[in-house]
């Protein structure tokens, strides 16, 4: 790809395009800004590829890098982060209950809103709490690729990870705790 060769850079896109986009998706929220992204970290690939170094990294962790950067650079611009507020779901523990239940035909419909309602605790995270989680649980990165395209110490990967547990449980479990509280002062149908 780097003497050119179309078909090696088609071979590259078709591997790497959608991690990049689920990547940006899953920092950003928002299908528009990770398709962005997506697009320009690939087009920049094309026009100036001479940036990538074997010798600093993996052609993943450059492509996540220059995602990185250009994502970070667009949400500074826009700041639209989705909210926490309004969540209808009902206690974690009644979701659970449901999930296991493989006769009750809402199942799929509770399963579906506990990952939304997971996706948005992760969208509330703080950027580099967010992006570990990104990185190492969504993406399934090990912790020294995650370091590379951070560009830290794998030590602070693990940390930022053990810390980003600690905010997302706490995080759910005032969701569990308030929709409890908005389920039993709501009236009956």
């Amino acid at each position: 790809m780097l003497g050119g060769d179309a078909q090696a850079f088609e071979a590259l896109y078709d591997r790497q395009q959608g991690g990049i986009y689920r990547y940006a998706l899953r920092m950003s929220g928002s299908p528009t800004i990770a398709e962005d992204v997506t697009q320009e970290v690939f087009l920049s690939l094309m026009r100036d590829h001479s940036g990538y170094q074997e010798s600093r990294g993996t052609v993943k962790s450059y492509l996540y890098g220059m995602a990185r950067h250009r994502l970070f650079r667009r949400l500074e611009r826009e700041r639209s982060l989705v909210s926490l507020s309004g969540s209808d779901e009902e206690t974690i523990e009644t979701v659970y209950a449901q999930l296991r239940s493989p006769n009750d035909p809402f199942g799929e419909l509770v399963r579906n809103e506990t990952i939304d309602m997971v996706r948005q605790a992760i969208l509330s995270l703080p950027e580099n709490f967010r992006e570990v989680v990104v990185l190492c649980y969504l993406q399934e990165m090990n912790y020294a690729d995650a370091a590379a395209v951070i560009e830290c110490p794998i030590g602070t990967v693990r940390s930022r990870l053990a810390r980003a547990r600690t905010l997302l449980m706490n995080k759910l479990s005032q969701l569990a705790s308030d929709t409890a509280t908005k389920v039993k002062t709501e009236p009956a149908i």
